[in-house]
């Protein structure tokens, strides 16, 4: 497990933002009424699509390893945005606020395994890159 675990939550990870961002950018995507309540300022077909094309990058990047540093600080600026909902559509978000989520407050609150799955991600390919700085370093 120890060998194979984090390439496992890193692939998918990048399955799930793939799927989710091309759903997005088909218009087939069930949080699209969500994202359009929440971003109300945008136009929503040209925001969800764009919204969709960022998730399908962050999904890609995180299966191309020397990318992975990169792609976990747009996945977590991703994810915080993510919880906006919670702020501004309450009524939406819980039946009783805050102990009583709706489906859509659990499907938020859910990105809390995403963002610690992230960080796990993180821990262990900043691990080789900072090491890899390191040995850069040391040769010059």
């Amino acid at each position: 497990m120890e060998k194979h675990s984090v390439n496992m939550m890193r692939i998918s990870l990048a399955i799930v933002y793939v799927w989710f961002g091309a759903l997005k950018i088909f218009g087939m995507s069930p949080a699209g009424d969500l994202v359009e309540q929440t971003v109300y300022w945008f136009k929503p077909e040209i925001f969800i699509p764009i919204l969709g094309i960022c998730e399908v990058i962050i999904g890609l990047g995180l299966l191309i390893k020397r990318f992975i540093p990169y792609t976990i600080v747009l996945l977590l600026m991703h994810m915080a945005i993510t919880f906006f909902p919670i702020f501004i559509l309450k009524t939406v978000c819980f039946d009783a606020f805050p102990y009583c989520p709706t489906l859509v407050g659990q499907y938020i609150i859910k990105n809390l395994i995403l963002i610690s799955g992230a960080l796990v991600i993180a821990a262990k390919y900043n691990e080789k890159y900072y090491a890899e700085i390191n040995s850069k370093l040391i040769i010059k």
